[in-house]
């Protein structure tokens, strides 16, 4: 069986972040969602809030399951049983950026393979902090997010 890790912040999950997961799960067999549980991120969504909507989002694809981590990457791989993490890329930064963590994680783990998938075009601009700085100043996020989710999204307005 093919497992493949899909690890992020996803704070909170975007259209980009469902269009990266619905193509890699017809890739493998298996795709775990690792949301990292990094408080120093200051995220606007807990861990449990971002479980949610991610489940609400990939409720349809049955072959997705979702762990908390906040330990290395090659370490929640070794418990895992997976070697392959997937990562999406928008941009040549991100891709620089990438490539480092890439190269960190082979130091510490020869056999994991990280696939780096580009969204969708018309999520090439999405990211998280763009939907926050949108909900900061009362932007318009519906085409960012999807739509199962955008009301969980939503209320974290004003907060």
């Amino acid at each position: 069986m093919k497992r493949a890790i899909y690890p992020g912040t996803f704070d909170p999950l975007t259209r980009g972040h469902l269009d990266i997961i619905e193509r890699a799960s017809k890739m493998f067999d298996e795709i775990v969602i690792a949301i990292g549980d990094n408080p120093d991120k200051n995220p606007l969504f807990s861990v449990a809030e971002r479980a949610t909507m991610i489940k609400k989002a990939t409720s349809s694809l049955p072959n997705i399951t979702l762990v908390k981590f906040n330990s290395l990457l090659v370490d929640l791989s070794d418990e895992l049983h997976a070697n392959i993490i997937i990562r999406g890329i928008r941009s040549a930064s991100d891709f620089e950026y990438e490539s480092q963590l890439n190269y960190a994680n082979i130091s510490l783990k020869k056999d994991v393979e990280t696939i780096y998938l580009m969204p969708s075009l018309e999520y090439s601009f999405v990211s998280s902090s763009l939907v926050r700085t949108l909900l900061k100043f009362d932007g318009e996020i519906k085409h960012l997010v999807p739509e199962t989710i955008l009301k969980d999204i939503e209320k974290k307005r004003g907060d």
